[in-house]
């Protein structure tokens, strides 16, 4: 049997006029190893509730992200294995790279639109047939949105008025392989409602953030919901952020790990983790420039993997009042 792997499509499986044993045993674990598969969630988004301010009238925000994860561990159901591979000297995973490009515009002081699109890829090694790599690649999921901010935080007003921000989401799917175990994203029409929440509080400069989401999914009908929380300290220009981020999935299907390394991933995944966020940023005094960066670790769950998130970003702010 040889088998190759395009970049940007399913892994493909060629098959010779002749089979031994070891080869039909293959070529079984390959073909049950990609049916009916999903991927992990994966819409961009900004951390730490950031989009809880808005840019000024008429002004352009343009964000250059770039992320990677790495990972050495699942959750199928509840149940935990180690999927390391060691090959030629090193240690494989599950391993994401992407970019993307997020826009915002300052309709109004109070409305603001978003949109963001990048390029994925994701790849493994553990769950094929003699630990060959296999990969897919293409365009993220889609996400723009449309924000109000409801409050503006004002001393001058109440002691106690955060910066409140309601905004309504929606995603479209990206180009990846949807029937590749891990994909870069859940590849589903979805929509979101979300609430963001920003205060200062306590001694100069700390504050506490939240942010929390409902995620219609409309295509693979496993809906979702997202809710961080923790704390910022801002001094001058730099802010410090630490907190804890949940996905829960409301309905859904378990990962199957079988002893041969082959893996049932359901379209309709229910997948939850739990994870720990952090990052910092410096903002320029003259042109507002944002430059940031920030991790997430995901220590425990069910249907999902133990990624270790890292990257960075830079906010660029045109035009406006």
């Amino acid at each position: 049997m040889k088998k190759s792997v395009r970049r940007g499509a399913a892994p493909s499986i060629s098959v010779t006029p002749c089979f031994g044993v070891s080869q039909l045993v293959a070529l079984s674990i390959g073909i049950f190893s990609i049916q009916s598969a999903t991927g992990t969630e994966n819409v961009p988004h900004a951390p730490f509730a950031q989009w809880a301010e808005v840019p000024a009238k008429g002004q352009i925000i343009a964000g250059l992200f770039y992320d990677e994860s790495e990972s050495y561990h699942i959750w199928a159901k509840n149940s935990y294995h180690n999927i390391s591979v060691k090959a030629d000297g090193e240690t494989y995973g599950i391993d994401i790279n992407q970019g993307y490009l997020a826009l915002q515009y300052g309709i109004t002081e109070r409305w603001a639109v978003d949109a963001a699109v990048g390029y994925t890829t994701s790849g493994w090694r553990f769950f094929s047939p003699n630990f060959q790599p296999q990969s897919t690649s293409g365009f993220m999921d889609f996400a723009f949105g449309v924000r109000y901010q409801i409050f503006k935080e004002d001393e001058s007003v109440s002691p106690w008025q955060p910066t409140l921000t309601f905004r309504a989401g929606a995603v479209l799917p990206g180009t990846y392989a949807q029937d590749f175990p891990f994909a870069p994203g859940t590849r589903s029409t979805a929509v979101e409602p979300e609430i963001l929440i920003r205060k200062h509080f306590g001694w100069p400069g700390l504050g506490v953030y939240g942010d929390g989401l409902f995620r219609w999914n409309r295509t693979t009908h496993n809906d979702q919901y997202i809710v961080s929380t923790g704390l910022f300290q801002q001094i001058k220009g730099w802010e410090l952020n630490v907190g804890y981020r949940h996905l829960g999935t409301i309905t859904g299907e378990d990962i199957v790990l079988n002893p041969d390394r082959s893996i049932f991933y359901p379209r309709m995944l229910r997948e939850n983790s739990d994870s720990s966020e952090a990052g910092f940023s410096y903002t320029t005094s003259k042109r507002q420039i944002q430059y940031g960066f920030y991790t997430r670790s995901v220590w425990g769950g069910s249907n999902t993997d133990g990624k270790f998130w890292f990257g960075g970003y830079v906010n660029v702010p045109f035009g406006g009042k």
